[in-house]
């Protein structure tokens, strides 16, 4: 039983004893004391005030009491106007912390034997990876990693997006302007070579439209009937069609293509267990059409197109396959989701994809359900906010997208300036420097997109997020490799900071008490983040316990201290607030410095 679930009861009994009023002791909301009041845990009282016919002061001070009196947990309390501040006795949180130090994982769950899906990435092939893909990458690898460590069996899946019309557009730039050009011979990363002609394509498509619009022709019909484009179309039908030459183009095209995006994925550490194409997967879900026409889910027009009727829902008419039998977009999704669960039977599934698309899932999942698919409960498409820079909005086609590549490099290249300057590198060689600018870089630029609610819509400033001070990546890494210099020289000084050394300790620093608190909510942040889908929760929480640990560090002596128990206790407080901070950051996916 935690000190909340053991304060809940008391004050159930509490208002039971004073009040004559029975109450739920799991509906007690406790909170943790602001930091301007003495205090661990806070009870609000103001919503009793009418039932009781009692002041809030009033109620807190009963309830207060009747606690002191019946249980040594708390050592004294105040009431401020509707606020009954309990504080907790030392020595309960001298056996939490004893607790924790005897568990190798804290803040691990133990496996609750179900399997969750994370899909994230889901790039296409005719473009590298920019700044929009960082956030889809970063907070895939997050969940994933927390709900791994909450319990689930994750898979982390990819499906990339290898066919259709912009994929084409690449491939006719290539044909017309490429002159035998390979990533080898011009020494360029494949994804960025490919991407290229996908540049290269718009910018001659836009001469071909002015150039119609010239000859009178309105926007709309030059865009049309613009060679380039009639071209690529052709090639789409070639492509469905497998031609041989076609295809090999395309084979060859994105292999490059794959090359970059691996190279990126190591630089920036996401993995992943399965990757699904949507050439393999695009005409699925043909099979589930003539299902839902026989459940009398779809229905058919007079033009044989295939529709839902989903008004009754608030909706409109959703088409799933067109008239001719070609699927659209929804049509393949509904195919792909019953691969997936046929090759993983998995119990929840989560769609990292842009809000953009809020409302294209909201269709699929309303489709799944209506055709009976069991696992359609268990679908969660985690909808994120653009990210958008001081300069504006990113475009592919145009070649203004912040790459992903460049974006980390000038982050690492920037790590490595502010880590001269500030000279946080002596007695490191240069390998150990290089890695830790490549640390440094690339926490700040995953911390910095991951402190932000996913649902947000975000501002990416990279001078800012690579700060030694405030709610950084770098604040956080420079204090774990302070804290593992403590470490250090404690095991210099033969210093063995195990339980037995300070159980004695009867009396602790309110900073010491706070701190502890902080370490005991590991766990349940851990849960909070898993079941919110949000690796902000971490982020918050790892950098409230690094202010928290300054502020110790700050205030309090370590090896100045004359009791060798309190050195010792602190040395050992130091190493569980070190593992916490690492652990954390690694569900960021985030490394940690030793030294710098």
């Amino acid at each position: 039983m935690t000190i909340q679930d053991r304060l809940s009861d008391l004050i159930a009994e509490g208002i039971k004893t004073a009040f004559s009023k029975s109450i739920d002791a799991t509906s007690i909301d406790l909170q943790p004391t602001k930091k301007e009041f003495e205090g661990h845990y806070t009870f609000v009282t103001f919503s009793l005030a009418k039932e009781l016919k009692q002041s809030p002061e009033q109620i807190g001070d009963a309830i207060g009491k009747y606690i002191q009196a019946k249980s040594s947990l708390v050592t004294q309390f105040n009431v401020v106007k509707g606020f009954l501040n309990l504080v907790i006795e030392d020595k309960i949180w001298m056996d939490i912390f004893s607790a924790i130090l005897q568990e190798k994982e804290y803040g691990k769950h133990p496996s609750n034997s179900q399997s969750v899906m994370v899909e994230y990435s889901s790039p296409n092939t005719n473009k590298p990876l920019h700044l929009g893909h960082l956030r889809t990458n970063f907070l895939g690898y997050s969940v994933a990693e927390t709900l791994k460590y909450y319990g689930y069996h994750v898979i982390k899946v990819n499906l990339v997006n290898d066919r259709g019309i912009h994929i084409c557009k690449s491939m006719i730039a290539y044909q017309k302007f490429g002159n035998n050009e390979t990533p080898e011979n011009s020494q360029m990363k494949g994804d960025h070579f490919v991407g290229k002609y996908y540049v290269k394509f718009d910018q001659e498509y836009q001469k071909e439209i002015k150039e119609l619009q010239a000859q009178g022709k309105d926007i709309e019909t030059a865009k049309k009937e613009a060679p380039l484009f009639l071209q690529a179309q052709q090639m789409l039908q070639q492509w469905e069609k497998g031609d041989q030459g076609i295809m090999k183009l395309w084979e060859t095209m994105n292999s490059c293509v794959y090359n970059g995006f691996e190279k990126t994925y190591k630089k920036i550490g996401v993995d992943f267990d399965q990757y699904y194409y949507e050439s393999n997967t695009y005409l699925l879900g043909k099979d589930t059409v003539e299902e839902g026409l026989k459940k009398n889910v779809f229905f058919k027009k007079e033009d044989g197109s295939v529709w839902i009727d989903l008004t009754a829902d608030g909706l409109d008419q959703k088409l799933v396959q067109r008239a001719d039998g070609t699927s659209v977009y929804i049509t393949q999704d509904l195919g792909t989701a019953d691969l997936k669960y046929k090759d993983f039977h998995m119990d929840k599934s989560i769609y990292v994809v842009g809000n953009e698309q809020d409302y294209h899932f909201h269709v699929l999942f309303l489709i799944l359900k209506k055709l009976g698919r069991a696992y359609a409960d268990g679908l969660y498409h985690l909808s994120y906010g653009m990210i958008d820079l001081p300069s504006g909005k990113m475009k592919s086609r145009e070649g203004t997208v912040v790459d992903a590549d460049e974006l980390v490099d000038e982050m690492i290249q920037t790590a490595e300036q502010q880590t001269k300057e500030l000279g946080k590198i002596e007695g490191l060689t240069e390998e150990e420097a290089h890695q830790l600018y490549y640390t440094l870089g690339l926490g700040a630029l995953k911390y910095f997109i991951l402190k932000v609610d996913p649902k947000k819509r975000m501002l990416f400033n990279p001078q800012e997020s690579i700060q030694f001070q405030g709610d950084t990546g770098p604040f956080i890494q420079y204090t774990h490799a302070r804290i593992c210099a403590i470490l250090r020289r404690a095991t210099e000084m033969g210093i063995d900071y195990q339980k037995e050394k300070f159980s004695s300790i009867q009396s602790l620093h309110t900073i010491e008490t706070s701190i502890i608190q902080l370490i005991s909510n590991f766990p349940e942040k851990i849960k909070e983040a898993a079941t919110t889908y949000s690796p902000a929760v971490i982020s918050q929480y790892i950098f409230e316990l690094a202010k928290e640990y300054n502020r110790f560090y700050a205030e309090l002596s370590i090896f100045g201290e004359k009791d060798q128990a309190l050195i010792h206790f602190r040395v050992a407080l130091s190493a569980t607030i070190a593992h916490v901070i690492k652990t954390g950051m690694k569900l960021l996916g985030i490394n940690v410095p030793e030294r710098m």
